[in-house]
């Protein structure tokens, strides 16, 4: 009888230190290399830390990236599912896409999208009822920003290049607001479509024949993963740019403007501690950005002759020199 119950507490107490010591295992799928987006993928890990988690203690995070491939999205989703984790993290809009297709049960967190409900990851931002959830960047909404910041810098701003994955459903949308923006402006777009690396020269080539005054770098993972290149070319041909993220100006581009996308990543992390707790995705409304920056890059604008106008440069949030 004594050795029935010494074998039952026993056998409890391996119980209960299994499930002390249980490590959570996280997927995480990016479609550029975690290298072109280690700023974003340390706010994650920061997020994170702040909330009590440590990769090997109690957490495992599965990190896998498309080097810029998007055909390789379907194999990593589906590698993450038959590995079980527990969430799967999507960095955009085209890997969220290929994780939904491959599961409906595994939370997904959205570290970051354009029109989750135009794109048909969540029914409403207040309710997403089903198993996706997360952050939206309100990217096409603030793309008309971008042009005005351009006409505040450049004198008798007339003709502007607009570069990037034309077909992008973000895109689609900030063509339309990049429209309205030129035409309260009474400037001529030149839209210029990049689908692979291979475009980007021939890109700046006919940006260069129009003889534009600036140019609008789009969202796509193609030119973020080529952002160096992209940032030479643009002072090979000295044309004044403006990106939305800010690593195509660390890297050596002239200015951005938008969402803080490694606030929007850090955020992420609250999403994954609120679903580990019980939380259900369903239940989680997709919260939109709070943070936007512009930053200016004063070594990029000196080597193509430019000069940015002293009411501009004050209001940065961050000047590179």
């Amino acid at each position: 009888m004594v050795a029935c119950l010494l074998i039952t507490l026993f056998m409890g107490s391996i119980a209960r230190a299994e499930q002390a010591t249980k490590i959570t295992r996280i997927g995480y799928l990016a479609a550029a290399s975690l290298s072109a987006n280690a700023a974003r993928v340390e706010a994650f890990r920061q997020g994170l830390r702040k909330l009590g988690y440590v990769e090997g203690k109690n957490i495992f995070i599965e990190w896998r990236s498309a080097e810029g491939k998007l055909d390789r999205l379907p194999a990593l989703s589906a590698e993450l599912v038959h590995l079980n984790v527990d969430i799967i993290v999507t960095g955009g809009r085209s890997v969220t896409r290929a994780v939904e297709e491959v599961t409906s049960t595994i939370p997904i967190v959205m570290t970051q999208d354009s029109d989750p409900v135009g794109n048909g990851f969540i029914a409403s931002l207040a309710r997403p009822a089903g198993n996706i959830t997360g952050l939206s960047t309100l990217y096409p909404e603030i793309s008309g920003k971008r042009l005005e910041l351009l006409k505040e810098i450049v004198p008798r701003l007339s003709r502007v290049a607009v570069l990037g994955s034309l077909n992008r459903p973000g895109n689609v949308q900030a063509q339309a607001e990049l429209d309205l923006a030129a035409k309260m402006a009474r400037v001529q777009l030149q839209y210029i479509d990049v689908q692979s690396a291979s475009d980007i020269r021939t890109a700046f080539q006919a940006a260069s024949q129009r003889r534009n005054d600036a140019m609008v770098v789009l969202e796509s993972p193609v030119l973020i993963a080529a952002r160096d290149q992209v940032a030479q070319f643009a002072l090979k041909t000295r044309l004044p740019a403006i990106y939305s993220r800010l690593e195509n100006v660390e890297a050596g581009g002239l200015m951005s403007y938008g969402v803080s996308i490694n606030d929007l990543f850090r955020r992420a992390a609250i999403y994954v501690d609120k679903i580990l707790k019980g939380a259900k995705p369903a239940d989680l409304p997709v919260e939109q950005p709070t943070k936007f920056e512009l930053v200016i890059n004063l070594k990029a604008a000196q080597q193509i002759g430019f000069i940015i106008p002293p009411n501009v440069l004050a209001r940065a949030d961050r000047v590179i020199k």
